[in-house]
């Protein structure tokens, strides 16, 4: 196994240690930190987990053991010196990223690169208050961070583009097909578009137009069926464009535009609803089919990690 930079990971919950992962099978030495090392073992446990996923499925060639031995788990945020990228997951919380990155300006060298994990908070908000705001950048991972090829990497107002470029071609030799967003906006690209399809999905099932199941069956069977080949411009490319404007000018006026939270999932939280994780969401589980559910789902993830990487973005240019 080639030796790579060592990388710091802040964070080994579920998220953060399928991006320890990730970094791990790409041949990087990792500093994990966490705030808990009673649940040390337990990290230990899931991460050797996901790196026998990786063997199993093809995509890793090394021993796990002699992976997981890269890995180096500890709560002393000096042990992050040195360190030229330290990677971000926690809680989306300001206060409590800016807590940690105010730590990390301890220790880092000035050009260090500091990524965070974030789904939605601006990038530049986070960077407000740092003394190198330049050097902070959104690394947003899909899970299961170790199978998806998905990454956007976020430019705040301050940061430096050489820099958010240098991670572009970092996450590529992770396996990922990366996007630069080379101005910062809340959601970034993913979620503001899955957001307002989620707003529209509510609308239709809470105003009797379908059932839950109905929209779970025409998204996965239309949707489903063209989006990992192709992303929507691509698509309107292959399929027409004249078309689509016209159903842009009959439809768009009467898109749901909604500014509040459905009820349906304000009533289900308030429940305690967390879907498969406690057997309680939308749909009606059993502890058992809620577990297997999760795990068609890892299964499901490498498959179209196979399909998609027959069909990379520019496939067709070749």
């Amino acid at each position: 196994m080639n030796k790579k930079i060592p990388i710091g990971a802040i964070g080994l919950g579920l998220m953060g240690s399928s991006i320890v992962t990730c970094l791990l099978a790409a041949g990087h030495p990792v500093t994990a930190i966490t705030n808990n090392l009673e649940k040390k073992d337990e990290a230990l446990k899931r991460i050797e987990e996901y790196l026998i996923q990786l063997v199993t499925e093809g995509f890793l060639k090394q021993n796990p053991a002699a992976v997981l031995s890269q890995l180096r788990i500890t709560d002393d945020y000096g042990d992050l010196k040195g360190h030229s990228i330290v990677l971000e997951s926690v809680t989306e919380s300001v206060q409590e990223k800016k807590k940690i990155y105010h730590q990390l300006e301890n220790v880092l060298s000035p050009d260090a690169i500091i990524g965070s994990n974030t789904s939605s908070i601006p990038v530049t908000l986070l960077q407000s208050d740092l003394t190198h705001p330049e050097r902070m950048l959104g690394i947003h991972w899909a899970e299961p961070a170790h199978i998806t090829r998905f990454m956007e990497i976020v430019c705040g107002e301050k940061t430096n583009i050489t820099l958010a470029e240098k991670v572009v071609r970092l996450a590529e030799s992770w396996g990922k097909e990366p996007s630069l967003l080379r101005k910062d906006i809340r959601g970034f690209i993913t979620n503001r578009i899955m957001y307002a399809m989620l707003r529209e999905a509510f609308y239709l099932v809470e105003n009797g137009y379908a059932t839950i199941e109905d929209v779970d069956r025409s998204l996965r069977n239309d949707l489903g069926y063209w989006i990992t080949f192709a992303g929507p411009f691509r698509f309107m490319d292959l399929t027409g464009i004249p078309a689509y404007l016209s159903v842009m000018r009959d439809l768009f006026p009467e898109l749901n535009n909604e500014r509040t939270v459905p009820a349906s999932i304000e009533r289900l939280v308030k429940e305690g609803a967390k879907g498969t994780a406690n057997a309680k969401g939308f749909y009606d589980y059993t502890e058992t089919s809620a577990k297997r559910w999760e795990k068609l789902f890892v299964d499901f993830s490498f498959e179209i990690r196979k399909l998609a990487e027959k069909y990379p973005q520019h496939v067709g240019d070749e």
